[in-house]
């Protein structure tokens, strides 16, 4: 096979894995990058970004039709990830990045052990979860139609202020580590407001694409975007979040869970092992 071949596959898996579970795709490219293709650190990270743009690009449009993303909750907590990534280009320097990684890193592992637990709930429609005054205000609550169970849920969104903290956060891990946030964004939606797994996945999504395009320019123009790479494989990923988007709908909740977990848990002990 050629490299063409070899990326478009590459992005093609890393599209379906970034669109279901609302990751961006960069998790997946990156290591095949580096590791089995022998490209360098660098430009990995360079096409990733561009990854993550071309994973929201593809799904964000699909789940915005379907009624899955929940667009003011996007557009609200975005907001704190800007604050946070200009935040955290400003520490640069300042704060130890290896300190932060190590935090951030067990925060993910928390958050995955947190998870198993949800894994034993019967329900993902979140019934006990009571909107508090900003999500009322904001009118942060939504539906969406459950394919799986073959009903509409609606649901309400809690903790706006711990969202919009982790969010802060998010954005200080993606603009001082250079780490996407995806997790971080999925976390703050499902486990501290609430909300359910799929909203979270989807809403995430189109918030990634935000994110990575702010930063994208300054790849660039650093030369750390070569077309040959980022290309087809943007090219592949945009393929694989239209057809993880279309898989997303079907899964229940519960499957998703269980392959988010060790998503988490590797990302979470990579990011505490390099911190160390």
């Amino acid at each position: 096979m050629t490299s063409i071949e070899i990326l478009l596959l590459v992005g093609l898996l890393a599209g379906v894995f970034g669109a279901v579970l609302g990751l961006g795709g960069g998790i997946i490219a990156t290591p095949i990058l580096t590791i089995m293709m022998g490209v360098s650190i660098k430009y990995a990270i360079g096409a990733s970004i561009i990854a993550v743009i071309a994973t929201s690009s593809g799904a964000a449009v699909s789940f915005l039709r379907d009624r899955m993303l929940n667009l003011r909750v996007a557009m609200f907590l975005e907001i704190a990830t800007t604050i946070g990534a200009i935040s955290g280009a400003l520490l640069s320097g300042v704060v130890p990045k290896g300190f932060l990684f190590v935090l951030f890193g067990a925060l993910l592992v928390f958050s995955a052990v947190n998870m198993i637990k949800k894994l034993r709930a019967k329900k993902e429609t979140k019934d006990q979860v009571q909107a508090d005054a900003i999500s009322r205000k904001l009118r942060l609550d939504d539906t969406y139609y459950d394919k799986p169970s073959q009903r509409m849920i609606h649901y309400q969104v809690s903790h706006v202020p711990g969202g919009f903290a982790m969010m802060y956060g998010a954005g200080i891990a993606s603009g001082l580590l250079g780490i996407g946030s995806g997790a971080f964004k999925v976390l703050a939606m499902d486990t501290i407001m609430g909300m359910p797994i799929k909203p979270s996945s989807a809403t995430s999504n189109l918030m990634i694409g935000v994110t990575a395009s702010a930063s994208a320019m300054i790849y660039f123009f650093n030369g750390s975007i070569r077309p040959e790479i980022a290309g087809p494989l943007s090219i592949g990923i945009l393929i694989g979040a239209l057809i993880g988007s279309r898989i997303m709908l079907y899964l229940k909740a519960r499957t998703i869970r269980m392959i988010f977990i060790p998503v988490l848990a590797y990302m979470g002990l990579q990011m505490m092992f390099r911190g160390f």
